[in-house]
């Protein structure tokens, strides 16, 4: 299992097995019996190298279900900008719930509507 989601994050990157490997900090030969499976007990240390470069958490590669949202969540979250990040980091320290944010949005995009409009 482990080794079908690191060759598909791989894949799906765009990213050779070589340059997995080297982006990681692994053996390619090691690499390579984790994504065929036929080393199926890869040490957490190996699998944070290789989450890191992919993009990914730890807990996507390791769990089948709850590991897809959060590892998705996680290469999402890094993607946005720094001052993104830091601006949702101050909204949730400061109480400002996820309605709160929805229905700014909202009044927002109604807002920008109304004045395409006229």
């Amino acid at each position: 299992m482990i080794g079908k989601r690191v060759k598909d994050l791989r894949l799906e990157r765009g990213i050779s097995l070589s340059e997995l490997a080297e982006s990681a900090g692994v053996a390619k030969s090691y690499l390579s019996m984790i994504e065929r499976d036929i080393q199926t007990n890869p040490s957490i240390h190996f699998l944070e190298k290789l989450a890191k470069v992919l993009r990914v958490n730890v807990e996507y590669l390791l769990h089948s279900e709850r590991g897809d949202d959060l590892g998705r969540m996680a290469d999402d979250f890094r993607a946005l900008p720094s001052d993104w990040i830091q601006l949702i980091r101050g909204a949730i320290s400061f109480g400002v719930s996820k309605a709160d944010v929805e229905h700014f949005i909202e009044s927002k995009i109604k807002e920008m509507s109304d004045k395409t409009d006229k």
